[in-house]
């Protein structure tokens, strides 16, 4: 595919997506993929947040070092599921304490796991909506929300998750980051419907660069996102060719990308699963220029 120069990707704004580390190992991967992504200028990174704050000390440390060592604009996730109103704000005090001034704001997946029923705490929010109307009288967070081109697992229909979504940003969300989707005319109905309702606030689309096209599609059933047929042709026999599944896994992604710039998006949310290699082959892809003056300055911080 052709590269795009530098100046047409001026107006092209990305954010990335990172996972507190579960072991040292882990812990160690984080902080050497942080500064080679940090060197691609995103607008905004972000840091996941287990179910009922399954994470939370992993989170708040990672986001304290991502603020305080490596200068990142950095969200944190916040969910509310299985937690008092109280727990939740006390995990917004320590969060405004370590400096974060954005916010992932998530109902969270029931602790049960995805498909149980949810069911709010009983002195909880009562959905996204409702922890979200909390922030905006915090007054002083950029907040971001969840959206399901393909819909929610547990949205009835497309109608109901649309509803949905309105509700978030009529509480006064700033902007929707989206589950990963491989089909953009699902995307582009979706911002259609989403728009047709009355949402006004940007819905970003979320992209999720292949790195093991088995472990994607089972966490796509879980999450209700479609994995079409065609990257089954794209990937085929390569289980064994690394390299050569490398090189498909960033052609494939920067032609979402770039599809979806063609339709007129200019912003997007890519995760990262806390590797770099592959998200800078997507970026190099589409004529992005790294800053190494800001990669040597955060691997040395």
């Amino acid at each position: 595919m052709a590269l795009k120069t530098e100046s047409s990707r001026r107006d092209i704004r990305i954010s990335f997506e990172f996972f507190p580390p579960k072991s040292d190992e882990m812990e160690a991967q984080l902080w050497e993929t942080v500064p080679e992504l940090a060197a691609w200028q995103p607008e905004f990174v972000t840091v996941t947040y287990g179910a009922g704050g399954s994470t939370k000390e992993p989170t708040l440390a990672a986001v304290r070092r991502m603020i305080s060592e490596k200068r990142l604009p950095t969200a944190a996730h916040l969910t509310c599921v299985d937690a008092s109103q109280d727990e939740v704000k006390a995990v917004v005090e320590e969060y405004r304490a370590a400096g974060v001034r954005r916010i992932v704001a998530l109902r969270g997946d029931p602790a049960a796991g995805i498909g149980s029923a949810y069911t709010p705490h009983p002195q909880g929010f009562s959905d996204t909506a409702d922890l979200v109307r909390m922030l905006v009288d915090y007054g002083d967070f950029d907040i971001s929300v969840s959206a399901y081109p393909e819909k929610h697992p547990e949205s009835p229909d497309m109608a109901a998750d649309i509803a949905t979504l309105k509700r978030k940003a009529d509480a006064g969300a700033t902007r929707a980051l989206t589950q990963f989707f491989f089909e953009n005319d699902a995307f582009e109905r979706y911002l259609e419907r989403a728009q047709a309702a009355g949402v006004t606030m940007p819905i970003v689309p979320g992209i999720m660069p292949i790195q093991n096209l088995t472990q994607l599609k089972r966490f796509a059933r879980r999450c209700g996102s479609t994995v079409p047929a065609f990257l089954d042709d794209r990937f085929e026999g390569l289980d064994e060719k690394p390299e050569e599944r490398a090189e498909v896994a960033a052609d494939v992604a920067a032609e979402q990308i770039e599809d979806l710039i063609r339709r007129g998006i200019r912003e997007f949310h890519l995760y990262t699963m806390n590797r770099a290699p592959l998200i800078g082959a997507v970026l190099e892809r589409l004529g992005f220029r790294r800053d190494t003056d800001i990669q040597a300055a955060g691997a040395a911080a």
